[in-house]
């Protein structure tokens, strides 16, 4: 544990199949061991709020006292209030205020349970101990089911100004001829998959025959990187970020696409980086929020989250 100089705080991601839960320490923003578990199947918010209480004390238990619960979560979703307002993800959450139930249930005062959009998680983590940390501009991108984004100008994440689009967001930006994340998104991998080979595959296994050198899933992959890069030339060049951190899912097979992503964007002044936590990065960002009271962005998409799981 750490000293008790340290105050730590409850951190929480929730994502569209699992909750994970840690403790997180001021300064160091040190994770204790992360506790995950899968949704709970019934599906009612008396047991979303229950498994929440549960792995919140898993967490915590035996360990020093949190001062209070930051929670990243999907949009839509009142951060200052803590109430969701997803109708598609998770509805059985809908116009439930989880601040007020969750602070009941661990007796607290409600101004102890907090929120922030998982995006936006993502990027605090990552600037607060990981790939993005120390520099001034930066943007996360999360890739995956959807695709996840979000903004930061010296530590704190924008969702308005030069370069910055209405949110944060950019999935729904306009781009050739729809929108960004039919061009980047595990299924435009799919359906790229499909369309040379004639075969449908989970993403996953396209990168495992992209590893084995199989030449359909290669050239798939190389082209989602040259579609990633353009993209990015478009929508972040007058933002103008010093970094660039991917994340989500399909991060994980960046050495299959980053080579051609990279060649597309050496025309800026901007360095592309791989998460450096991974997972963990929405629980650290949480931790960053609370620690630096850094301000809530707000969230309109319901499909896509921060880790993209």
């Amino acid at each position: 544990m750490e000293s008790a100089a340290s105050p730590c705080v409850l951190v929480y991601d929730v994502g569209g199949s699992h909750i994970s839960a840690a403790l997180c320490y001021a300064k160091s923003y040190r994770l204790a061991p992360v506790v995950r578990v899968n949704l709970p199947d019934t599906q009612t918010s008396e047991a979303f709020v229950d498994v929440l209480y549960s792995i919140g004390q898993q967490a915590s238990d035996g360990k020093d006292s949190p001062a209070g619960a930051e929670l990243a979560m999907p949009g839509p979703f009142d951060y200052s209030e803590g109430i969701s307002r997803m109708r598609h993800k998770l509805p059985y959450l809908y116009g439930v205020n989880l601040s007020q139930a969750l602070s009941e249930r661990f007796g607290w005062t409600s101004n102890r349970v907090r929120f922030l959009n998982d995006a936006a998680a993502y990027l605090l983590g990552e600037v607060g101990a990981g790939a993005a940390h120390g520099v001034n501009r930066a943007v996360g991108i999360t890739l995956g089911t959807g695709v996840g984004s979000a903004f930061s100008v010296d530590g704190r994440v924008v969702t308005q100004g030069a370069g910055v689009p209405p949110g944060g967001e950019i999935w729904n930006v306009p781009y050739h001829g729809g929108i960004v994340e039919d061009q980047i998104s595990t299924r435009a991998i799919q359906s790229a998959y499909l369309e040379r080979s004639g075969k449908e595959r989970q993403v996953a296994s396209i990168a495992h025959y992209a590893v084995g050198g199989e030449p359909v899933a290669v050239e798939v992959f190389a082209d989602f990187g040259r579609k990633l890069g353009l993209a990015l030339k478009t929508l972040i060049a007058e933002f103008a970020p010093d970094v660039v951190v991917l994340g989500g899912g399909l991060s994980r097979s960046a050495l299959l696409f980053m080579p051609t992503a990279l060649h597309e964007v050496s025309g800026l002044n901007v360095q592309l980086r791989v998460s450096a936590l991974g997972d963990d990065a929405p629980l650290v960002g949480a931790g960053v929020k609370w620690f630096s009271n850094t301000p809530t962005v707000s969230a309109t998409h319901e499909g896509t989250t921060a880790s993209a799981k």
